[in-house]
């Protein structure tokens, strides 16, 4: 036995071990892990005994009685162990081959029996504005709404590869820095950005995001392009076919500018090409797994740019970049050919430096896919022009009372009341939000099995605790109970929060992890929106630094979050428009601009 497949049958034996206990008998083939003179080996036992499931216990928090335990090492009436079946299957199992995107045969599905969720029809009317003529200045027009762009385009007074021209040579000259693409496709892009040009000429346009250059989530699956999910060991990965959302930023005729960088596995910002920064202060990181996406639009380095979330991975970067994050109603947007982390969780959606822009995008992405098990058939409609006084806004005050609570945070709800909008209090219920980490954890390790089985987790780059290998190899010991039992308490919140949504269209609050983690859990959608800038010292990046807890002050973005009913994104966006354009004095929309070096 070489020692690679030995260190492949410890981890087996390990994780199979409490599971799958046969009363007496030995299951490993090699000594255990460690340095035979460890003391934490003193005694050990290689045989499954009494004593294994009472210490089993311990990490499932259960104590059975001596007899107990006894009668289950005991079996069956033909002498076989109560779980001899269950090591034969649980390794046969093991050995299926299961890629990453087959998804399990239980589906998540937000929508709860007996409720009436509104059809819409497919729908997007932009708010009615002036809109300049170009200016002279290419970082104006880098920094332009996608509304602004599609303008000039359609007047003819920019085409699409000079756009593109402007993002590439933009990536050239401050990625370096931050490190928010990991794959640039110039031929392509300037290939695709042609041939929008030469269809606008010959009179067909293919919609609002026709010629506009975007950056994809390094998830989502590129054919001929490598899609290295942020990780070492698929760094050379490179699919043969497009996922469900490449093909309709493609049919939408929007120019793919490269793959956006997203911290291993869509954990954080940390990749195996390094860190990627904050663009309003590049000492710390742009937070959250769609980093890439939220640093990269909020540089100027694209258009748009398209991220996803499983737990707060695109409103955590769009909070730390200042730009407008929306992540949609759970199954709007399909994720075939998108990596899976959590099957029950990841969402896709667009990430704009303008919120109305945000429409614009998920009209795109929205669709029934009948590849993505989860996906739902549902339109989606925003009009601009409507007026806000028939929408109705909840707030818990005592979210705004807190000693985290910035100035921008409160000055927000003032101009959220001077929109029109009812405001309504209400206390948001306090509801379990932790069990979003089970539930994520135990997903997570089903999807990435044979890379901790393999050990090839070891090559990721972030090797402590709080990441992805630690937690995917301790995910195996949650029990298989205690996971449903999540889930069941999962419908709990769901059903809490459609009393909240029964009463407003809309919550608003300051970022808040507990509503972001409830929220995720029952599918509601999310806009992230930046409301001004505050005074504050670096932020660790997750594994590499730690807080500057004396270094000096940055002016950095600060911003406050929506929630909304399911499908409600319309409203969503009609409220954050209004919002930002009467946050634009002290928010810097279209002045204030990262500086770069």
């Amino acid at each position: 036995m070489n020692p690679s497949d030995c260190k492949l049958n410890q981890r087996r034996n390990l994780l199979a071990g409490m599971l799958a206990a046969v009363g007496g008998a030995a299951v490993s083939g090699c000594a255990p892990r460690g340095e035979p003179t460890d003391p934490l080996w003193t005694g050990f036992d290689e045989r499954i005994t009494e004593r294994t499931l009472a210490e089993a216990e311990k990490l499932l928090g259960l104590q059975f009685t001596e007899a107990e335990r006894r009668l289950m090492l005991g079996g069956h009436a033909d002498g076989h162990g109560l779980f001899s079946d269950r090591v034969t299957n649980l390794r046969r199992w093991r050995d299926i081959d299961k890629p990453n995107g087959l998804a399990p045969a239980t589906v998540f599905d937000p929508r709860l029996p007996g409720v009436e969720y509104p059809a819409q029809a497919d729908s997007v009317s932009l708010f009615e504005e002036p809109l300049a003529e170009r200016p002279p200045a290419t970082e104006d027009v880098a920094f332009a709404s996608l509304k602004q762009l599609a303008h000039w385009l359609d007047r003819g007074q920019l085409t699409s590869v000079e756009l593109t021209q402007l993002y590439l040579d933009r990536i050239t000259r401050y990625d370096g820095q931050l490190k928010s693409f990991i794959t640039v496709t110039p031929e392509l892009a300037l290939e695709q950005a042609a041939e929008a040009d030469r269809e606008r000429a010959g009179g067909r346009t293919l919609g609002p995001l026709h010629g506009l250059p975007y950056g994809l989530k390094d998830l989502a699956d590129t054919a001929g392009v490598p899609t290295t999910w942020g990780a070492g060991p698929y760094r050379n990965r490179v699919p043969d076919q497009d996922a469900a959302v490449t093909r309709r930023m493609r049919n939408a005729g929007a120019v793919l500018l490269g793959k956006t960088a997203l911290g291993a596995l869509a954990w954080g910002e940390v990749w195996f090409g390094g860190e990627t920064r904050n663009p309003w202060n590049p000492a710390e990181g742009s937070s959250g797994s769609s980093a890439g996406s939220a640093a990269a639009t909020a540089a100027g380095l694209c258009a748009f740019a398209i991220g996803t979330e499983t737990w707060g991975s695109i409103v955590s970067p769009a909070e730390r970049c200042g730009v407008a994050g929306l992540r949609p109603t759970f199954g709007r947007v399909s994720r075939a050919g998108a990596m899976a982390l959590c099957w029950s969780l990841d969402k896709i959606g667009p990430i704009c430096r303008h919120a109305e822009d945000t429409a614009s995008v998920l009209a795109v992405l929205n669709g029934y896919d009948p590849a993505d098990p989860a996906s739902l058939a549902h339109g989606f409609a925003y009009d601009g022009s409507q007026p806000l006084s028939g929408l109705t806004v909840g707030y818990d005050p005592r979210r705004l009372e807190r000693a985290d609570v910035t100035g921008s945070d409160r000055a927000a709800l003032e101009v959220l009341r001077a929109t029109g909008v009812q405001l309504v209090e209400l206390e948001w219920p306090a509801l379990p939000w932790e069990v979003i980490g089970p539930i994520l954890e135990v997903e997570a390790a089903a999807a990435f099995e044979d890379l901790v089985l393999s050990g090839r987790d070891e090559r990721l780059r972030r090797q402590i605790a709080n990441s992805w290998p630690n937690v995917l190899r301790a995910a195996f010991f949650h029990g298989a109970v205690d996971f449903v039992q999540c889930q069941r308490v999962r419908r709990l919140i769901m059903q809490g929060l459609h009393t909240v949504f029964s009463r407003v269209d809309l919550f608003f609050a300051p970022a808040d992890d507990d509503i972001t983690a409830l929220t995720n859990l029952s599918g509601h959608p999310a806009l992230a929106l930046r409301a001004g800038f505050e005074p504050v010292r670096s932020r660790a990046i997750d594994g590499v630094t730690e807080d500057d807890a004396s270094g000096p002050l940055h002016s950095v973005p600060d911003s406050i979050h929506l929630w909304s009913g399911l499908f409600r994104e319309g409203a969503l966006i009609q409220v954050a428009r209004a919002m930002e354009q009467a946050l634009a004095p002290q928010s810097g929309w279209g002045a204030r601009r990262p500086r770069l070096g």
